[in-house]
């Protein structure tokens, strides 16, 4: 008995593996369709897992501030409860992608799961800005065996600097440090205007906007550009 259950729990590990955390790997090490830099002298700024009703109308006033024009991955059952914040990023020429429905991993997903939520998140988007859903990230960039197959009709973006600022003690200690040396064209950068997913802290977004404040100020003075997705020819 105990026997069959160690072969259960192995043969089961094993589908995962494989299901899961083999094709994660091999297409983020190895950039299978996928978007990790962009070929211009710009920077591309990208912010996950909102909208949020506090922080993210806050990064849109600071973008505006500074004239800058971001892509905001979102996720389809904050945009049902929040619809007029997604109007507005649209409003103001912000790009704005799929970024499931619920925060989940493509890891626990089926395929019937993961295209219900690429789905639902879509017509979430197209139902509050009448365009067209181009880009997609899915949630911890995370893909499952199926992912590249039920998301291509969309360009899937990772990034290339990742800062951990959904905890607010790196926004406190190191954030504001890491993002004054991403400067180099083509980047694309991740941050968080939401603190409410998995292993995050709710006040980590405060401490984002105050570092991306003084980023922006700094970089803008020196000649640095900003991109949104939409913008590029991807």
């Amino acid at each position: 008995m105990i026997k069959i259950l160690m072969i259960s729990v192995i043969l089961l590990f094993l589908l995962f593996l494989i299901y899961s955390i083999l094709p994660t790997v091999i297409i983020r090490i190895c950039g299978l369709g996928i978007t990790k830099r962009v070929k211009t002298e710009a920077i591309a700024l990208t912010f996950d897992d909102g909208p949020n009703p506090i922080y993210t109308p806050q990064l849109l006033d600071l973008l505006k501030k500074y004239g800058v024009k971001a892509t905001f991955f979102v996720v389809g059952s904050k945009v049902k409860t929040y619809p007029d914040i997604i109007k507005r990023m649209s409003q103001e020429g912000h790009t704005i992608g799929i970024h499931h429905y619920e925060h989940i991993s493509s890891w626990v997903l089926t395929p019937f799961h993961l295209k219900k939520q690429l789905l639902m998140t879509e017509k979430a988007i197209k139902e509050c800005t009448n365009e067209e859903v181009t880009f997609y990230r899915p949630p911890w960039g995370s893909f499952n065996l199926f992912s590249l197959l039920l998301g291509a009709k969309y360009k899937v973006i990772m990034w290339s600097h990742i800062f951990g600022d959904w905890k607010a003690e790196k926004g406190k200690n190191g954030l504001t440090e890491q993002l004054l040396k991403a400067t180099e064209p083509g980047s694309i950068l991740l941050l968080h205007d939401c603190g409410e997913t998995l292993g995050a802290d709710q006040e980590a977004p405060y401490y984002m906007l105050k570092g991306l404040d003084i980023y922006l100020h700094e970089n803008i003075k020196k000649g640095l550009k900003f991109t949104t997705l939409k913008d590029l020819q991807l």
